[in-house]
């Protein structure tokens, strides 16, 4: 996986120029007050700060739809180019209007690397690692920061400190970000299939997974370009077909998929299950989600999934590199053997390589292809009966009510309509050959029309919700009241007995501050592939609830002012150690994951558009609030959202943990029917 990991690295040095540039803009805008005069021009002063959030806001608007044509790797080339043209006419800036240019320009860089860099490495990381490469924007941000506060810091100690020196320094790294991303970065693979480059595709699979069979994966992503509209959830009992003599039998009944293994002489029959709830039989094993009316059946249907994953979170197993292979079924004895259909594909060795090393045996869910033809007992794997190609995952559930005795496997199918057709699979001896010619899907370019399907309303639901509640949660505010507490609690104080002066010490308060954040994130970095997205913001949201509440207490409680100090100290520290493990990168790594491959730029293009309109109520609307209700009422606001948002995340927010991008979203295809339902 080191391909994948280089790429995610170079990739997140985007969000470090974006996290460099909000420190040095926060250092060196009061050496900007000086030069220009600006202590009677409030406006200017800041405008010369909003001017990277306008610009931002407005570059989201077309970012999307833009990557969505042109691709994701120009887009990163161009936000680094905006980057490097910003810092030099910073750090030429002859006036305030040059001045504002060049902060407009900058906030079209950050505005492109904080909206495509999640949705890049979440299109090229392999499912188990994708939590934890796509928290590596929030780190190397906090890491940009730090470095920043840092020379910012050491600047602010000559004797005529330059701002356009601090502002114009950020041309250096852009311009490494430039280069690496020029040699380094290969284009999305899921953009490549999207537009039908398949064999371009390929070479990059190829590049980042480190190994020369990616047709499993290709596949995967041919099936990408649908929108999950027609998915379906059917149940299976798998059992041998060793019998000869039943073989007749078996070949008049409908809909009837027959399974051969990797040695001679091995065969099973999945014979569907009528009569019951598909969703139900997926979600009855013991997940307390479905116990609540108020929950989301989606977010039931994600949990009970990962109930039968592993402790270590990974869902390698959940898919074979094979897209040949059908199903991966465990005996009793916890035996794990491999089936595949022979038509697709002769040789087996591959498909048990990525399901060998992590099995579970409870769970496994490969791709399925099911193919009709009229041809029977024939050593195809085929379905009889049906109409159309159709493919999907498979759920084991053994030991629920419906398992079959002996050797019989109760089972649950994700079946969608296939990209790939019948007679392009059948035609060929292998999967790989038939992956490399273009669908007919991949000629349809992203529609507006597509953002109605129900799969994409619903994770348009999530996404937007979760990007509002995370602006209105908080960091702003305490973000924008640090400086005072750590004043209250000495530090100016003893700073100040060093030698520093006022502008030294708060950049060295607030680059100590950041530098708290860096191990909470690779916690987080840690922790997200293993216990997962939903398990962490549920875990870290009380956390800042509990801290924000102390803080609304140590404003309207006299509690002395040494205890003051060290509770707000201590509140201000917990919180900004929890939010970036949890509320500060989860939401656009959710936001990069729930959305088809089609209109996946143009439905970040809109939540990131939510992310740059609430950053800028929040900022603007707080002064205005301080004066009308006070730091107490303020942080009291913040608290009741926190409650708010873990409550929309236990109802609404699924667990996307080691599943790939388009499984994920035939389930929002899934909960989204299940809701129509009801």
């Amino acid at each position: 996986m080191r391909g994948a990991v280089l790429v995610a690295i170079v990739a997140a040095i985007g969000n470090l120029l974006q996290g460099w540039d909000n420190a040095t803009i926060a250092g060196s805008v009061l050496y900007i007050k000086r030069e220009f005069d600006l202590q009677s021009q409030p406006t200017i002063e800041g405008l010369i700060v909003a001017m990277s959030l306008i610009g931002a806001t407005v570059i989201t608007t077309f970012s999307g739809p833009v990557s969505d044509m042109l691709g994701r790797r120009p887009m990163l080339i161009i936000s680094s180019v905006l980057y490097f043209v910003s810092g030099l006419v910073m750090l030429w800036a002859p006036n305030v209007y040059v001045l504002l240019l060049a902060r407009l320009l900058d906030g079209f860089g950050v505005g492109l690397a904080v909206t495509l860099v999640p949705v890049y490495i979440s299109e090229t990381a392999p499912p188990e690692i994708r939590g934890s490469l796509n928290t590596l924007p929030q780190f190397t941000g906090s890491a940009g920061m730090f470095l920043s506060y840092c020379m910012v810091f050491g600047m602010s100690l000559m004797d005529s400190p330059s701002w356009r020196l601090m502002l114009g320094v950020l041309s250096i790294p852009s311009m490494v970000y430039f280069v690496l991303a020029v040699f380094f970065l290969p284009e999305s693979p899921r953009w490549l299939v999207s537009k039908g480059k398949m064999k371009e595709a390929k070479k990059v699979l190829q590049k980042i997974r480190g190994r020369e069979d990616v047709s499993g994966e290709m596949a995967l992503l041919l099936e990408g370009l649908g929108v999950g509209g027609e998915t379906s959830i059917e149940e299976y009992v798998i059992g041998p077909d060793n019998d000869l003599a039943d073989n007749h039998e078996h070949a008049v009944e409908k809909d009837r998929i027959k399974l051969y293994g990797a040695e001679e002489g091995q065969s099973w029959i999945a014979k569907p299950v009528t009569g019951q709830s598909t969703l139900g039989m997926v979600s009855r094993q013991g997940s307390m989600a479905n116990r609540s009316m108020l929950m989301d059946p989606m977010v039931t249907l994600f949990g009970s999934v990962h109930e039968k994953l592993p402790e270590t979170g990974s869902m390698r197993s959940m898919l074979f590199s094979n897209f040949g292979s059908m199903f991966s079924v465990a005996e009793n004895q916890g035996k794990n053997e491999h089936w595949d259909e022979e038509s697709l594909q002769r040789d087996a060795d591959n498909a048990s390589d990525a399901s060998g090393a992590e099995s579970d045996d409870n769970l496994r869910s490969p791709l399925l292809s099911r193919q009709d033809t009229n041809a029977e007992k024939d050593n195809t794997g085929e379905q009889e009966g049906g109409t159309g190609s159709r493919r999907g995952s498979v759920l084991s559930l053994s030991g629920g009510d419906g398992t079959a005795e002996g050797e019989f496997v109760h089972a649950a199918a994700l079946v969608s309509q296939s990209v790939l057709r019948t007679e392009d699979i059948m035609s060929h001896h292998s999967i790989e050959a038939a992956t490399d010619k273009k669908p007919e899907a991949a000629t349809k370019g992203p529609s507006w029309r597509d953002l109605f399907e129900p799969g994409v309303k619903h994770a348009l639901v999530v996404g937007v919700g979760i990007q509002i509640l995370q602006q209105f949660s908080g960091i702003n505010g305490v973000l924008y009241y640090t400086p005072q507490i750590l004043e209250q609690a000495g530090v100016g104080v003893l700073l100040s007995n060093l030698g520093l002066r006022s502008d030294s010490a708060s950049f060295l308060i607030s680059g100590l501050t950041t530098l708290l954040m860096l191990p909470s994130i690779g916690v987080a970095m840690r922790l997200m592939d293993i216990a997962g997205r939903r398990w962490l913001l549920l875990s870290t949201l009380p956390v800042l609830l509990g801290t924000l509440i102390l803080l609304v207490l140590g404003n309207v409680v006299e509690l002395g002012e040494v205890a003051h100090a060290v509770i707000s100290t201590v509140s201000v520290i917990v919180y900004f150690c929890c939010f970036v493990m949890g509320f500060g990168p989860i939401p656009n790594i959710l936001c990069a994951e729930i959305f088809p491959t089609r209109v996946r730029g143009l439905c970040i293009a809109i939540c990131a558009l939510t992310f740059w309109i609430g950053d800028i109520i929040v900022t603007y609307s707080l002064p205005v609030m301080l004066n009308s209700v006070g730091l107490a009422g303020v942080f009291s606001i913040y608290a009741v959202v926190c409650t708010i948002a873990w409550f929309f995340v236990f109802f609404k927010v699924p667990e996307t943990k080691g599943m790939p991008l388009e499984v994920i979203t035939e389930f929002f295809a899934v909960g989204a029917k299940q809701n129509a339902k009801n």
